[in-house]
């Protein structure tokens, strides 16, 4: 995590650029503007907090929405003058209701690449309680058991064309088979590149 000390707000009036990104989707929530103190109080709070121009003073996104951004990361561009703050947003960001201050459009399938990143992360810190890090000290054996039990369910329930089932099945399934890639040490770079490597276009 960066500190207020390694960015320069000499260039604009004291203020840096801060670009939101939704953590779970990689996508553009909004752009916002950020003064040492603001910075200061996100790091602590864990809270997106900015400066208005508008109005002269420190605001927290959702102060008055309840639709807060919670932070996971910040990063800074090479010339320590710009941000991209990695957030979890809790609800719509624009004031307008919708998704995105750009009118993008929230992509759930996106979702996956963080459900990865999170499983990868059980399985090197293994907490207590955790579901995931269960599997993992199960051992390879028992996750692709879950595997194939996963996959019959699934194909069980598009034998029935139960809409309901059928993604409550797939989702279980892609959960065991990327709990399976991890234990196996592959990612999902390496399975896209794999794809795009059989991919053709007629």
């Amino acid at each position: 995590m960066i500190v207020a000390d390694k960015i320069d707000f000499t260039k604009s009036n004291g203020l840096v650029p801060a670009v939101v990104i939704d953590a779970y989707t990689d996508q553009v929530l909004m752009l916002g503007f950020m003064n040492r103190e603001s910075l200061e109080l996100t790091l602590k709070t864990k809270r997106v907090t900015f400066f208005s121009r508008t109005r002269n003073t420190i605001w927290t996104k959702g102060e008055t929405s309840g639709n807060y951004l919670d932070l996971v990361e910040i990063k800074q561009d090479c010339d320590n003058d710009s941000l991209l703050v990695y957030a979890k947003p809790c609800g719509n960001t624009c004031h307008t209701g919708d998704y995105s201050c750009f009118g993008v459009e929230k992509n759930n399938a996106r979702f996956m690449e963080y459900l990865f990143g999170f499983i990868r992360q059980r399985k090197l810190q293994m907490p207590e309680g955790s579901y995931t890090a269960k599997l993992f000290k199960g051992g390879a054996d028992r996750i692709i058991q879950k595997v194939g039990e996963e996959a019959i369910e699934t194909v069980i329930a598009a034998m029935k064309r139960d809409r309901n089932a059928i993604l409550n099945e797939v989702s279980d399934l892609i959960y065991h088979l990327f709990v399976m890639l991890a234990e196996q040490g592959i990612t999902l770079d390496e399975i896209g590149r794999t794809l795009k490597s059989r991919h053709n276009e007629e």
